[in-house]
Parts: structure tokens; sequence; C-alpha cells
């Protein structure tokens, strides 16, 4: 594994002072108590040798209960909140307020559209998204959208990254902190999204280890799964986890949380 991200926000939360270090002792990690109902057979590293796991949620996960989710180990959600520039999605609110009750690690990200101009969906995204104090970085989510009933187009990897950049830049000067970009294995390698310069990574494996997956690249998070099962979540959802052990989580969110 290589977290050269993860190093360097490592060494921000190094130079906060006493303030950091007294937000990283109120840090608590549940063990995860999660299935998969598709489970793969793991033959290298498993995403069991990491101790802090978490969800990623949208319209599709309408019954959650969050404080039995956090009891069973979630300790960070990533949940959908937009997408393109005009749609919203209808569970965020509900997701967010409530996983922000059962004291759930939280941040919002947008499904990016090809289709429209990375700065008209930037605003989209801040209007609808609150900036809340210690809330995860907000999330840039591309991948290619091939079942899209109105935008199927695939540009080239210059102009993802443009796009990528711009939408990026409009977020990171709102919120105070730079987004996480998701992605896919086929998107990354297409657009070489590894080229835009400082970008930290959630990246989807779901038969392999992103370290050999992605050729040894950079990561902080891991989807894993897209078929756990969750107590407190009704049917199944993504689930991944975070690039380092529970000290450096609570490092990583002294640099990290907005």
């Amino acid at each position: 594994m290589r977290t050269l991200p993860l190093l360097l926000v490592l060494l921000l939360a190094a130079c906060g002072g006493t303030s950091r270090q007294a937000q990283e002792e109120t840090i608590t990690v549940t063990s995860s108590n999660f299935s998969d109902a598709d489970p793969t057979d793991w033959t290298g590293r498993s995403p069991d040798r990491y101790p802090v796991h978490g969800v990623d949620l949208s319209r599709f996960q309408t019954q959650v209960d969050w404080t039995t989710a956090r009891a069973n180990g979630v300790n960070f959600a990533f949940i959908k909140a937009t997408e393109g520039g005009d749609m919203l999605d209808p569970m965020f609110e509900s997701h967010w307020r409530t996983a922000g009750r059962a004291g759930v690690k939280r941040g919002a990200y947008h499904f990016f559209y090809h289709c429209r101009p990375a700065a008209e969906q930037a605003r989209w995204f801040i209007r609808h998204v609150p900036k809340v104090p210690g809330a995860l970085p907000p999330v840039l989510d591309m991948e290619w959208t091939p079942t899209s009933p109105t935008c199927t187009i695939r540009r080239d990897g210059a102009t993802i990254r443009e796009e990528a950049r711009i939408f990026m830049e409009i977020v990171a000067r709102h919120y105070g902190q730079r987004p996480i970009i998701y992605t896919t294995v086929d998107f990354y390698e297409d657009t070489e999204l590894w080229r835009l310069g400082g970008a930290e990574f959630w990246l989807r494996s779901v038969a392999g280890h992103p370290g050999e997956v992605y050729g040894g690249k950079d990561w902080s998070f891991w989807q894993y799964t897209s078929t756990g099962v969750v107590p407190g979540i009704a049917g199944k959802v993504d689930i991944n986890v975070f690039a380092g052990s529970k000290a450096n989580w609570a490092r990583w969110l002294g640099a990290r949380a907005l």
C-alpha cells in the first residue's frame, strides 16, 4: 500500500497544536460487524486488515437506523448530494441530518455529468450542501456513464482532468478543503486521472486490493463491495475502508475535516 496523500495530511495535522491533538483523542473507532451478500475471495490483501470502515449511499438506501449502523462499525459515510446541475438526491437531507445526529463522520458527494460545465455543477453542489464544521471533505465522483439516458459522451483525458480541476477549485474555495476524487478502474486508466496534481483518491476495486489494481497509485479510501450487508441499513450498500490505522484516521480527520 502506498499512502503519500495520507502521510501529507499527517504532517499537516502535526502542525495543528494541542487543539487538534485534543480532537484526535475524542475520535472513537467502532469495529465493523458487516457481511457481504456476494463476497470476494480475497487472495491478497483484504479489507479486513483495515480497522476503519464506512459506507456510501444515496436515494436507494431509504431505511437507515444510523445509531445501529454506527454501533456496528459505520465510522464514516459519504452521502450522495447532487448530480449534474439540476439533480438533488431526494434522500440527501434526511441521511445528512440523521447520520450527523448519530455521530457518524459524514461527507457529501457529487456525481459528475459529462454534458454540463464543471463550474455550473460546482455551484449546484455548493447550493445544496451545508458547510458544517467537522464534516468530511467534499467528493467528486467521476466515472463513465454508458447507461445514462441523456449523456454517454467520453471526452479525452486532458478535458476530463481540466473539468475536474475547475470543479475542485471552486468547491475548495467555498468549503476550505480540496475535494477527494472517487473513481473506477476503467475511468482512472482511460483518463490518466493520476496526472491531476494534488488529488486525493477514493478508489473502487471489488476484486483486488487497489494497490495492485491501480498499479501502486496512492489512495485514502477503498470501496471494496457494492453488496454489503450492514446492521441498521435495509438492503445492500457500498462498503469502504480508510487506508490507515485508527491513529491515522484521527490525524487525517484533524487535517482534512472541514
